[in-house]
């Protein structure tokens, strides 16, 4: 569903006579122009008839004035349902009628009371430029190399990264998304997003403003898709690139020497941020100076909301102000790494941190040890977290030894996370299987390349990693991709309201005997800066 669908989507269904008359009967619309039409996916509940069009149910809202946050006053009680094809309403669906919510709450500038004026300016200078060069797509920055991607689909990808000149990855991207929503109530119980497969992070990403999306000295890059009928299509500053400081790198002062040795730690940012109907998903990746690469999604944006009756609660969202809630839901995503550690023939170990049983060799009880785990097969390879053992996955070249003769390797650390609450019955889970676990690891087939599959809308699942991982093929000395889910369950505050502070959720790699020493350790001692005086008022 492509941006330029989304705007006559909208358009299909305030033009649609059966529309008009329904929202002016139950809630006293008679201004289409005010109203908001979000467009949906379909998905798939079982309505086989179905299948053959390509459907959305569109969420509805109403504006007080042209611009007002229409998205606090949601029309509750129907969703309309159109044909993307022949761009026409085939039906509207009808529910509780329950009154608009029009409370004004709004986030611009322009309308928000009492802005902070204590704000003094924050300037970012690199007056010797960058550190990094830039030939087309492909970047060096230090030891860094890498080319930077874009596409319709995922939106930005990194290809080829090396450090020093030794491979890492050959490939890295988000391959897909979905928030699925707690509350059962007919308006609300079919709402789950398939951001990349069904909308397009790629088509649905923003201009970047210097100032705004990005500050410091910056390099973008432009998106360079089509429409929905094939026609060129350029998003200007569709990726940004910069560095940035990152507090301290290493530190040591030894007292006997008085002589302090530290490091800060700057690190190389390529972001893009998408704008998909309510919500706002900024990704970015980093790379640092001692081989980390971190991968970082802060999402921000505004609550689907959805209206109760007065003085009503819903044991399935927060009231985030008098007839208005946001209702429970949960993000999932899905990210693709082709490894590629110093070349193509990789293998994968599960590493999980144990006690050692209290005995004559633990006689005070604080042994552990590190049990490694060799990963033989996809299904061996299928796992959550752990937290009671640390749970980590280590990513080696056996072929390829440091100087320890030990393989060398790289580790996924994850972050925060969770798991589905819906069961794998939901019919949202049967098109999201990636979910069901949090690591994957399978051989490179060209044709495995979305976490739930090409064609995700309206499909009934099949095509995806459940799917391919049945084969239970072998994953030693080869070719390997690491598929990694990562959850955040959004449970709604006031705060949230009307416009949501960034929520941060990622990962990171690290080298983990991939280097003989801290490859950090040459860098420049950093320079003092001359005290200055501060004067506070």
């Amino acid at each position: 569903m492509t941006i330029d669908e989304q705007i006559e989507c909208e358009q299909a269904i305030l033009n649609s006579t059966e529309f008009q008359e329904i929202v002016k009967k139950y809630y006293g619309i008679e201004d289409m122009s005010l109203v908001m039409c979000d467009i949906w996916s379909a998905g798939y509940y079982g309505e086989e008839e179905e299948r053959t069009h390509r459907l959305a149910r569109p969420l509805c809202f109403v504006r007080s004035d042209p611009k007002d946050n229409g998205y606090t006053h949601p029309i509750e009680g129907l969703r309309p349902v159109v044909d993307l094809n022949e761009m026409k309403v085939i039906r509207i669906e009808e529910y509780n009628h329950y009154p608009i919510p029009y409370v004004t709450c709004n986030y611009a500038a322009d309308r928000t009371p009492n802005v902070r004026t204590d704000i003094r300016p924050l300037e970012i200078v690199q007056p010797q430029g960058p550190s990094f060069l830039v030939d087309g797509n492909q970047v060096s920055w230090q030891k860094w190399n890498f080319v930077i991607g874009f596409n319709m689909r995922e939106g930005l990808t990194l290809h080829h990264l090396c450090y020093d000149k030794r491979s890492i990855l050959y490939r890295a991207s988000l391959t897909e998304m979905v928030i699925p929503y707690a509350d059962p109530s007919p308006q609300q119980a079919r709402k789950n997003a398939f951001d990349c497969g069904e909308y397009g992070l790629g088509c649905s990403t923003n201009s970047l403003e210097l100032g705004c999306d990005c500050l410091g000295l910056i390099k973008y890059f432009d998106g360079n898709l089509c429409t929905s009928r094939g026609e060129p299509w350029i998003i200007k500053n569709a990726v940004c690139m910069h560095e940035e400081d990152n507090g301290i790198l290493w530190k040591h002062t030894d007292r006997r020497l008085c002589i302090p040795e530290v490091r800060r730690s700057r690190r190389l940012v390529i972001s893009s941020i998408a704008t998909i109907e309510n919500y706002e998903y900024a990704f970015y990746w980093y790379l640092y100076q001692d081989g980390n690469i971190q991968f970082e999604v802060k999402m921000t944006g505004i609550l689907s909301l959805g209206a109760v009756p007065p003085g009503k609660k819903s044991p399935y969202g927060t009231l985030v102000a008098p007839e208005l809630i946001g209702p429970y839901h949960q993000h999932f995503f899905n990210v693709r790494l082709d490894l590629a550690i110093d070349g193509i023939n990789n293998t994968a170990y599960q590493l999980d941190v144990v006690p050692d049983e209290i005995g004559p060799q633990n006689p005070y009880h604080n042994a552990f040890q590190v049990k490694k785990t060799r990963l033989e097969t996809e299904k061996q390879a299928q796992a959550n977290l752990n937290l009671e053992t640390s749970r980590t996955w280590k990513i080696v070249n056996e072929n390829v030894l440091n100087g320890l003769d030990e393989p060398v390797g790289y580790k996924l650390i994850p972050g925060d996370n969770c798991i589905p609450f819906s069961p794998k019955t939901a019919w949202w889970r049967k098109r999201a299987t990636f979910v069901d676990h949090h690591v994957w690891i399978t051989p490179y087939a060209e044709d495995e390349c979305f976490g739930a599959g090409m064609y995700p809308n309206q499909s009934q699942g099949g095509d995806s990693l459940a799917y391919w991982t049945e084969k239970d093929r072998h994953i030693t000395n080869t070719d390997l991709v690491l598929w990694y889910t990562f959850g955040h369950t959004h449970i709604p505050r006031p705060e949230d309201y009307p416009v949501m502070p960034v929520a941060c959720i990622g990962f990171m790699l690290k080298p983990n005997g991939f280097f003989d020493l801290n490859p950090a350790n040459d860098l420049p001692r950093s320079i003092k800066k001359d005290d200055q005086e501060i004067c506070c008022h």
